[in-house]
């Protein structure tokens, strides 16, 4: 909305600021941020008034959390998701189809995570939405969201994979290609899911992945950047930068209230759309490979659940003493904000590791 307002820097110089994709990201930092703080309590304050018990706690789950986490409220979700939406909304170039794409992929998700949380929470079960509804919730959106980006990229190369390390390479995948985007949205945003389960472990990474997606859709979106580092160059997705500075800011905002001991959970509302808002940025940027890099402890953890879900229906036996993975070290001891930040450090490693892949090739 204020990137309008650069359509009258003949009239005042001034303006003319609103045009640079930096000064904007950095404003959707601030807004974003400063909603949390402002409005963060009172949205807090109001689903613990609807929240009663609050969100519901395995019983099978680590035994400390019966007693640490019972009557914290769930769906704080809702504070970063208005936050981004705010946020994106008031810096960003609305003309950008790729903003609307992703805002599509992210609102979805979290109204299926709402969903999903209402249940649990009137329920009083931490049972929500069977799985296959939501599966098949997330894939509609997620096809829908493939075809929609597909169409806005150049025919010649928006349905091309591109690889780490290689130069500029794609390899068409014809109409396969939105199976495997549709593949990385659903996956990216359960990934992201079963990682949230410790108090800050995983806004975090969320935050860490986005501010590494923030600089690669600058670039990709930058047509002399791109050609200086030999990597695919894709008209527009700069603007997603700004839609990457909301999600920060609204991240670290929704942090100040889930830093331990968490005031708020942000539930399936918060986790299924940040993971899906990744999905699709890195869909957006030919970058579903380096996410996979730079997301890879959400990886982990998935790969975890399979792994321990695969073992017991085959041999009888567990792989680890609890899944997701982060639960197995709470079960041999660890203390909670010991593998929330060694869990952290591997986000920033890893990180690290996919940012690299914007020069080695």
């Amino acid at each position: 909305m204020l990137y309008y307002l650069s359509q009258f820097s003949d009239q005042f110089g001034a303006l003319n600021v609103f045009r640079y994709l930096t000064f904007r990201t950095g404003g959707a930092v601030m807004t974003a941020l400063l909603f949390a703080f402002v409005f963060g309590p009172a949205i807090i304050r109001s689903l613990r008034s609807r929240q009663s018990n609050g969100q519901p706690i395995r019983d099978d789950g680590p035994e400390g959390h019966l007693l640490t986490k019972k009557g914290t409220p769930t769906m704080g979700g809702v504070m970063i998701l208005l936050g981004v939406v705010i946020a994106t909304v008031l810096w960003a170039d609305l003309s950008n189809g790729y903003v609307w794409a992703v805002l599509f992929v992210t609102l979805g998700y979290g109204g299926l995570g709402f969903a999903d949380d209402y249940l649990k929470v009137t329920r009083r079960h931490h049972g929500g939405l069977p799985g296959r509804s939501k599966l098949i919730g997330q894939g509609l959106i997620a096809v829908g969201a493939a075809v929609w980006i597909t169409a806005l990229g150049d025919p010649t190369d928006s349905t091309g994979l591109a690889f780490p390390f290689l130069k500029d390479v794609l390899f068409d995948l014809g109409w396969f290609y939105i199976a495997f985007a549709t593949v990385v949205m659903v996956g990216a945003s359960n990934a992201v899911n079963l990682t949230d389960g410790l108090d800050g472990l995983a806004i975090v990474p969320v935050i860490i992945a986005t501010a590494v997606f923030t600089l690669i859709a600058y670039l990709v979106g930058n047509a002399v950047f791109s050609e200086y580092l030999q990597i695919h160059h894709v008209s527009g997705t700069g603007e997603l930068a700004v839609f990457c500075g909301a999600l920060i800011g609204a991240g670290i905002g929704f942090l100040w209230f889930n830093a331990p001991p968490a005031m708020v959970f942000m539930g399936d509302t918060g986790s299924l759309a940040m993971g899906g808002a990744l999905g699709a940025i890195s869909v957006v940027t030919k970058h579903e490979i380096v996410l996979a890099i730079v997301g890879g402890l959400f990886v982990l953890e998935t790969v975890s659940v399979i792994v321990q879900v695969a073992s017991f229906k085959l041999t009888g036996k567990r792989i680890f003493r609890m899944a997701p993975l982060h639960h197995h070290f709470e079960k041999k001891g660890w203390a909670e904000h010991t593998i929330v930040i060694r869990f952290w450090i591997i986000a920033m490693i890893l990180a690290l590791i996919g940012l690299s892949t914007l020069k080695l090739r």
